[in-house]
């Protein structure tokens, strides 16, 4: 457990100190917020959508996050385009299959982007994880309606063909890339409450992965670090409204010391 704190107090001082630029193609309802949320970390976040641009955009980033939340069929050609061009540049690609399992054009899209692009790790619910294996589950919207141990043995099987890292988030996280698994225990149940939070762990992760070229260290230290940030938010606001201002604030203000003291990562 310590040398995963540690990591994380790196790994939050790195972003710090470089301030990656984090290129999102995310979804419109979380834009504001996940921009927001990188900035606070010390990140430089870019939203930038337009297939015209993307491939020159991703080339320039420390990191590529891929949001199907608001998804459409040009959204899936753009994705793909700059998922390629990241992918040939080295570029470290998280993607979020918001709904993956809820209709056939987010399981598609989710599927074909992680064929077609050199994805490091992906983040979802429990749901989300079992529909881009095929298995039998149901996404009612974009909340899962399955655990995230019911999700563990899928995660570890995909993880290990696909050769990538899989990040599924609940109550306790679980991080596998099929031969190594993590569980963070850090979060607050208020994180549930407001609309963004899962979009803001995945740009999270995101910032991570462009300073610690292990996707399993880096979707494990962003989690928890988000996760604590939930915790030391909720001492402050009891209320979904004045939750959300903590947690940017508590983005801001938390120290990697105060991160390595807290962060709750273990083995198996």
């Amino acid at each position: 457990m310590q040398q995963f704190a540690a990591a994380a107090a790196r790994n939050l001082a790195a972003v710090r100190e470089r301030r990656p630029l984090i290129h999102n193609i995310t979804n419109f309802v979380v834009m504001n917020f996940t921009a927001n949320a990188l900035l606070a970390m010390g990140a430089s976040p870019v939203m930038a959508h337009a297939p015209n641009e993307v491939e020159e955009m991703a080339a320039l980033a420390g990191a590529l996050v891929l949001n199907i939340g608001t998804l459409t069929d040009e959204w899936v050609e753009t994705m793909i385009l700059a998922g390629k061009q990241a992918s040939r540049r080295y570029v470290p690609i998280i993607l979020d299959p918001v709904g993956a399992g809820a209709t056939g054009l987010r399981t598609r899209a989710a599927q074909r982007i992680v064929a077609e692009t050199r994805v490091q790790v992906v983040r979802g619910n429990a749901s989300e994880i079992l529909a881009l294996r095929g298995a039998s589950s149901s996404t009612r919207g974009v909340d899962s309606t399955a655990a995230v141990d019911d999700a563990a043995e899928a995660a570890s099987l995909l993880a290990h063909a696909l050769g990538t890292t899989l990040a599924i988030t609940g109550p306790v996280d679980l991080i596998t890339d099929g031969n190594r698994r993590l569980r963070v225990y850090n979060g607050h149940p208020l994180m549930t409450t407001v609309t963004g939070t899962g979009c803001a762990a995945t740009a999270i992760i995101g910032a991570f992965l462009a300073v610690d070229p292990d996707p399993v260290s880096a979707a494990a230290t962003g989690l928890a670090y988000f996760g604590l940030v939930g915790e030391r938010a909720a001492e402050r606001a009891s209320a979904p409204g004045s939750f959300m201002i903590q947690l940017l604030d508590n983005l801001y203000t938390m120290t990697p010391e105060e991160l390595r003291q807290g962060c709750k990562i273990v083995e198996g």
